[in-house]
């Protein structure tokens, strides 16, 4: 049986992931996994999407019983929403991991799919880049200055790496813990992509 080619994205904020993500996945042909897990979790537990979306990148006390692995599974059905929304993430992530090929951005799903081997890959930007980004993307009627953009930019990268401690050995954003990473720092996302797509093609081959 041919083996899935599931591919994890983890990003800085600005750094244009979400978008690399999305353009691989179109570039593959596979389905890509983003927002919709928030959508999913929200609508089949019956609760805010903005709320989902914290638990699922930033709420670091909720995730804490993460650690136990799949004995989360055997926990009291009374639950706290914290303990279950992390819980349907992590089969949604499983669940789309068996259905075959995908590209899934965030949800710490480098480590939470780690039995299925997946080809993890971490996207990064200097700061000047991810300001500009932000900027050029910010809703109408945001108006942020550069400094406040940065410090914003700090804030969420901080939380993501701290989320991402709550469940890996290995460091967010550090190269051990991935197999490719992408600077994409005054560059085109898509641009980027098909040499991105091409690697990854090889990467699944030589398996």
């Amino acid at each position: 049986r041919k083996k899935s080619m599931i591919i994890t994205i983890n990003r800085e904020f600005g750094s244009g992931g979400r978008e690399l993500g999305k353009r691989l996945a179109d570039a593959l042909h596979v389905p890509c996994y983003d927002h919709q897990i928030i959508e999913m979790i929200a609508s089949e537990q019956g609760l805010n999407e903005e709320y989902v979306a914290n638990v699922g990148e930033k709420c670091i006390e909720s995730a804490y019983p993460l650690t136990i692995g799949h004995r989360l599974a055997m926990m009291p059905l009374m639950m706290d929403q914290t303990i279950r929304v992390a819980s349907a993430q992590r089969q949604l992530l499983e669940k789309f991991a068996t259905q075959g090929d995908c590209v899934i951005v965030g949800r710490c799903a480098d480590v939470i799919l780690k039995q299925y081997n997946p080809l993890n890959i971490f996207v990064y930007a200097d700061m000047d880049s991810k300001v500009e980004r932000c900027m050029r993307r910010a809703p109408e009627g945001e108006n942020m200055s550069r400094n406040e953009m940065e410090r914003e930019i700090r804030r969420i990268d901080k939380e993501r790496a701290q989320y991402h401690a709550m469940y890996a050995d290995t460091k967010w954003g550090s190269r051990e813990g991935y197999h490719l990473c992408v600077n994409t720092s005054h560059h085109e996302i898509k641009k980027l992509v098909p040499a991105i797509a091409q690697f990854c093609k090889d990467w699944f081959a030589e398996l």
